[in-house]
């Protein structure tokens, strides 16, 4: 065990263009609640979150579209109930138009009984909502290598 003890995720913080345009989809499809929002030195920001925990940073000071190429994020998971709420969700995202890496519900890898849909945020940004089981009759399009790894 570290000096410093256990430590686990607080949240996330994601740098977003147009924070109007990623509260709407962070919200309304994702349905993350917003927590506060303000403005500082010209620069917006929200904390959004689910039953009052906080999940989820935007903060509006950055330009052009995700870079998948440069250090950072590579993607942000989130794991839902159960892989009817995986569909609802592809559901939601499909009525919006939002782009995705794979066609429906894939898994993880070949025979793995976790899986989920993966999709991008509307400045790019690589996301994901899966399950830990449940996704075993679900295609693996990469074979035996991480589907998550690489789009």
């Amino acid at each position: 065990m570290s000096a410093i003890g256990t430590l686990a995720t607080h949240h996330v913080g994601l740098n977003v263009t147009d924070l109007t345009r990623s509260l709407a989809f962070y919200g309304d499809v994702l349905g993350f609640d917003v927590l506060g929002e303000g403005a500082e030195q010209g620069s917006r920001y929200a904390f959004l979150g689910q039953d009052g925990r906080l999940v989820l940073t935007l903060w509006q000071q950055s330009e052009g579209t995700y870079d998948s190429g440069r250090p950072g994020l590579h993607h942000l998971a989130f794991e839902a109930e159960s892989l009817d709420h995986v569909r609802a969700a592809e559901a939601a995202l499909v009525a919006r138009g939002t782009a995705f890496a794979h066609e429906g519900v894939v898994a993880h890898h070949e025979g793995a009984a976790s899986g989920g849909i993966f999709f991008h945020d509307p400045d790019g940004t690589r996301l994901e909502i899966s399950v830990p089981k449940g996704a075993e009759a679900a295609e693996a399009p990469s074979g035996t290598v991480p589907t998550r790894g690489f789009f």
